[in-house]
């Protein structure tokens, strides 16, 4: 036995659901994202699994990359400060083997020695002879040294021990950050050892660790095993301030390590300069932040895009094709099955209703006269003992009879074409108009109705009376939902450049979505059987009129909240005069 199914079983099945569980929508979705899924799986995960592995290995290159350089700059720095100290300590080494400690305690000597020396080595600040005890016999530079007492200083001590010694930085007695180079000597005369002594500032160092500043480079600065700093850091502070370092390397060893600023990772490069009590800290970009890196990311990405895209497009464009057919082609069937119900529906009260409405006119006319001759003839008998009680009824039945010629006649406003008188109008003041009516009831029931009506409102090309009894019948029914101590609101404005758009707005109970579906339908009403007086017809008129004069109504509502009806019409143009269709 042969089964054929059509889309809105098979589909639905393919998802692992029955077909009739699921709405029309929620069928063709699954339909559609059911292929998505399989055929864009099949391209995407091979590529998606290529492109990773070449973003993990591109990102460990880089890395290593970044640990090399780091590494490649540190002994760069190091290097060039190395030289600049091996240079002057050469320097110094001539002057002491040269002269003796008598030569050199001569000023004006000691100052064309500096001057020489100044020619050759950047940054140096003084030059001064310290004695065995202690006290600087000669002192050539722009501070007032002369007689000072060293004998306490650590770097007079260690420069008695060793042939040579560059000192930390501090700031002694000139209160400046500044460092020593310092050669000893003995005098073959005393016995004793005395110093030659050049002072070097700080900036010195400074410059010379900027030499090493790339585009990568985020800091460079020296410290001391105590963790104070000799020289200048961009993050860390001045020299002379603390700074606190994790891990230190060995003697002559580049120690490359990752650390954590804030969110970013940072490649930190520790080495320790020979001869001196200072370690190099050079911290360099991690690999995230390169530009190398950021610039390989996105073309990555857009290769990646670009292949999902030629890949993946005709997949998804015949998935969304197919399915938006099958979707059109049903929802198409509905709308023409649910048009065509409706319009049996109004086909068939219509024809009802002109023939209800010619079969009641005619009793109507005759009850209305009968009552009318019944009143002139008790009112001619001044002496009936029921006059008051007879007139009473007769107006109560002439009031019954007016009210069912009413209906039959807004019955056949419903079952016919009603001639229409098409003129320019202002929404504004229609709304109004029938504000003037139904006021008294609405305070009468404490209802506070609001008004925001826009100014200068354009005009537009519609029957004056059909507007009348359509926001009247939309009022009175929210009148008739509040019932009492309730708000309306009424506002007015143009919506774009084609049309112009009033909403009635009530504070009621609101309205179900199972009942909110059938509200234009005609004889369908909300109304309580209590109240007696709701036909069902208002809302169907409504809607035939508003349809007729080529705009749109749509309501919305919210059980406990209130309901709102959306009237929107199209702007007059100019275009057109008045005239009678």
């Amino acid at each position: 036995m042969s089964t054929n199914l059509s889309p809105r079983s098979k589909f639905p099945l393919f998802c692992g659901i029955s077909g009739k569980d699921l709405s029309p929508k929620a069928r063709y979705r699954c339909m559609r994202n059911s292929l998505l899924i399989v055929m864009l799986a099949i391209t995407i995960i091979p590529l998606s699994i290529a492109s990773g592995l070449n973003f993990i290995q591109y990102q460990q290159l880089l890395r290593e990359d970044s640990q090399t350089n780091a590494r490649w700059n540190a002994e760069s720095a190091r290097a060039t400060i190395n030289a600049y100290l091996e240079k002057l300590q050469a320097a110094i080494i001539v002057v002491i083997d040269t002269y003796s400690f008598e030569d050199l305690s001569d000023s004006k000597k000691l100052e064309l020695i500096f001057k020489q020396l100044k020619k050759e080595h950047q940054g140096l600040v003084d030059l001064s002879i310290v004695g065995p005890d202690g006290i600087q016999t000669a002192y050539v530079g722009p501070y007032r040294l002369a007689g000072k007492d060293y004998s306490d200083s650590l770097w007079f001590h260690r420069a008695l021990a060793r042939r040579m010694y560059v000192s930390e930085v501090f700031t002694g007695f000139r209160n400046v950050p500044h460092f020593v180079v310092a050669a000893s000597k003995k005098d073959p005369y005393s016995e004793q050892y005395w110093v030659l002594r050049a002072s070097i500032d700080t900036e010195t160092l400074d410059r010379f660790l900027a030499l090493a500043d790339t585009e990568v480079l985020e800091d460079i600065f020296l410290i001391n095993d105590s963790g104070v700093l000799q020289s200048d850091s961009r993050y860390h502070g001045r020299a002379m301030e603390d700074f606190r370092l994790s891990r230190k390397p060995k003697q002559n060893d580049i120690l490359i390590f990752e650390e954590m600023r804030g969110n970013s990772t940072f490649y930190r490069a520790v080495s320790r300069i020979p001869n001196t009590p200072w370690l190099l800290v050079l911290d360099q970009q991690g690999a995230e932040a390169r530009k190398i890196w950021h610039s390989f990311k996105a073309r990555l990405l857009f290769t990646l895009a670009t292949c999902f895209l030629l890949s993946g497009g005709v997949v998804v464009w015949l998935a969304r094709f197919l399915a938006d057919k099958f979707r059109e082609a049903d929802e198409a069937r509905d709308r023409i099955l649910s048009e065509t119900e409706h319009s049996n529906k109004l086909a068939s009260i219509g024809r009802l209703a002109a023939g209800v409405a010619h079969e009641i006119n005619n009793p109507l006319a005759i009850i209305g006269e009968k009552a009318g001759l019944m009143q002139d003839l008790v009112g001619l008998d001044k002496d009936f003992r029921y006059r008051e009680k007879f007139l009473d009824q007769l107006a109560s039945l002439q009031n019954a009879v007016g009210r069912a010629r009413t209906i039959t006649h807004r019955l056949l406003g419903f079952a016919r074409r009603m001639e229409t008188s098409l003129t320019l109008v202002q929404l504004n003041d229609i709304v109004q108009e029938v504000l003037s009516f139904l006021e008294k009831e609405a305070a009468y029931r404490n209802i506070n109705v609001f008004l925001q009506l826009q100014e200068d409102l354009p005009l537009i090309h519609a029957d004056h009376g059909q507007l009348q009894q359509v926001f009247l019948n939309i009022i009175n029914n929210a009148i008739d939902a509040i019932r009492s101590d309730g708000e309306i609101h009424i506002t007015s404005r143009r919506e774009n450049n084609n049309t112009v758009m009033v909403a009635i707005s009530d504070t009621g109970p609101g309205i179900a979505p199972e009942i909110l579906k059938n509200i234009f339908e005609p004889f369908f009403t909300t109304k309580g059987n209590e109240e007696k007086k709701g036909t069902g017809l208002g809302l169907s008129i409504t809607y035939g009129i508003v349809q007729k004069l080529n705009g749109n109504i749509e309501v919305s509502s919210e059980v406990g909240v209130g309901t709102t009806f959306i009237l929107s019409f199209p702007m007059y143009s100019g275009g057109e005069s008045d005239d009678r269709t």
